[in-house]
């Protein structure tokens, strides 16, 4: 007997149950580009196309022949896999190769520097860590400006060459006297220091501000889950870290609103000396951590900026001096037919956040880099990470790179080329089934098809689904059941089914793909209980 059937189920078997419900309980034992296999019944491999592809971590497919190869090759150099603390140079190289990459296609012309780790949360959570390193140095450097012109100002009030201006006090007033009421020159300049520090403390004391966008997914880890807008995955764990502030997409009056809202409460006061009469100015603190983006939002349903409301966010970031902090790591390596999603509408990050394909399906890895405006050294000395920047999966990232650049980038061409057959096939099925499909959208490789609501529907698995939140389990269940389909809905959107394949896509599986997505759409059209649950 086999011993899996015996064990008992430790791992997430709550998750376990789930999937097995849904027919989705598979255990796949091989892969090779789009095709995952698993066994029968009768022992015999059952090969199902899947359009996964590891949550959009395999642009380069399972197990790509050439990775293998080089991935072998690395391992049976004897290369060092961990050696922390030491000098990496095929991690550097992998940095030069991204920063010619990020200069071709944004036209940046000074350089990123880059942390590596080994999951996109990690980067997102280091990113982030990054930035905040930087705004507390500023901050640090603002409010000792300040404090060195308190001590001016006091040197001149004792020597008596000062005095303190009815204005500065007015500017206080709940917390200080009129000069003329304050007595001696040093007693009013005392009163209104007194003020200024303390309303400076309750500025610097207030948490960071951090935006997202509505739909935003940026991991589900202790601090990137406070930057994801599901409800569903933050809110147990709202007292753990900082909370961001979301803002629609398409509503750039509520972004603006939002900032200047946030820089208003953001502003100290400073005491400065002019011929000897001290008074007090207003000063912009850096209240802004970072602003988060996907240039398509994967988990909240294949959703992309577009270059106006990409243009709005750029131009109200760098207004208020908040870093554009990009998320790459579902987008990036040529899944949209470019290195970047974000360069397609003209977005420019100070930071980018890089993961999925860039371990080609076979290494973890991910990079956070940041522009040479925002970074900070010393950060190196107070953030690492164990298996960052190891031999092996930097190795493999930089064979990735060289197969997505050969032959003068003729990869993205490829994904170009795929992505619009396989938009095509899920246009087509929208326009046969207008009632049940409500809307198909995305970019390059990868494509979303939304479902109509269904939950009026006479078929009580199809109506309890959808007002449960699981008509696209229930719809990806079928698909790989009933036509060895491997698809899965997304996060935040669970009536959208998400299409991420490699892009060895085929027009043979793009047209498998289409009858099953048709034979699923009649059965929501007609329904059809007894088809659904076989």
């Amino acid at each position: 007997m086999d011993s899996a059937a015996t064990e008992p189920q430790l791992t997430e078997p709550y998750l376990t149950t789930v999937l097995s419900n849904s027919g989705l309980g598979v255990e796949y034992v091989r892969g090779e580009g789009n095709t995952l296999f698993h066994v029968g019944s009768d022992g015999e491999e059952i090969a199902v196309t899947d359009y996964c592809g590891g949550y959009a971590s395999l642009i380069l497919g399972h197990n790509n022949p050439e990775l293998t190869a080089h991935a072998k090759a690395v391992l049976d150099s004897g290369i060092p896999v961990y050696a922390q603390f030491s000098r990496h140079s095929a991690a550097n190289r992998l940095a030069v190769k991204l920063n010619e990459i990020v200069a071709r296609e944004t036209g940046a012309t000074e350089p990123y520097f880059a942390h590596f780790a080994s999951t996109g949360a990690e980067a997102i959570e280091t990113a982030v860590k990054h930035a905040e390193f930087d705004r507390v140095l500023k901050a640090s450097a603002l409010m000792s400006e300040i404090e060195a012109h308190v001590e001016q100002a006091r040197t001149a009030a004792r020597e008596g060459r000062l005095t303190v201006a009815d204005s500065a006090c007015a500017r206080v007033t709940a917390q200080a006297p009129p000069a003329s009421t304050a007595g001696t020159p040093q007693e009013a300049l005392e009163h209104l220091v007194g003020a200024v520090v303390r309303h400076n403390g309750e500025v610097a004391d207030r948490p960071p501000a951090l935006l997202a966008l509505e739909g935003a997914f940026h991991g589900k880890l202790m601090g990137s889950v406070q930057l994801t807008h599901n409800s569903g995955f933050r809110s147990a764990f709202g007292r753990l870290g900082a909370r961001a502030h979301f803002v629609p997409a398409n509503q750039p009056d509520v972004l603006t609103k939002t900032v200047d809202g946030i820089r208003a409460q953001g502003r100290v006061w400073d005491v400065v000396v002019t011929d000897g009469v001290a008074d007090v100015v207003e000063r912009d603190y850096p209240v802004f951590c970072a602003f988060l983006l996907e240039p398509i939002q994967g988990e909240g349903g294949i959703r992309a900026l577009d270059r106006d409301t990409a243009e709005h966010i750029q131009r109200v970031s760098a207004d208020a001096d908040c870093p554009l902090l990009i998320d790459e790591i579902q987008t990036g390596l040529g899944r949209t037919g470019a290195f970047l999603a974000s360069s397609l509408v003209g977005l420019r990050g100070d930071y980018y956040v890089l993961s999925k394909s860039l371990g080609g399906g076979i290494a973890k890895s991910s990079v956070a880099l940041v522009h040479q405006k925002r970074y900070r050294g010393e950060f190196e000395l107070v953030h690492s990470s164990t298996f960052a920047k190891d031999g092996f999966s930097t190795a493999v990232a930089l064979k990735v790179l060289e197969l997505l650049e050969a032959d003068d980038g003729a990869a993205y061409r490829q994904v170009v080329e795929r992505g619009e057959m396989l938009r095509a096939a899920l246009d087509r099925v929208r326009a046969d089934y207008p009632e049940v499909v409500k809307d198909t959208r995305g970019k390059g490789l990868l494509q979303g098809l939304e479902f109509h609501d269904q939950s009026g529907s006479a078929a009580p698995t199809i109506s309890s689904s959808a007002q449960g939140g699981f008509l696209g389990y229930v719809a990806a269940g079928y698909l790989l059941q009933a036509h060895r389909v491997r698809v899965l809905p997304t996060a935040s959107a669970p009536n959208t089914l998400r299409f991420a394949p490699s892009l060895h896509l085929t027009p043979q599986e793009t047209e498998h793909l289409e009858a099953a997505l048709r034979d699923l759409c009649s059965l929501f059209r007609d329904q059809d209980e007894r088809r659904l649950t076989g």
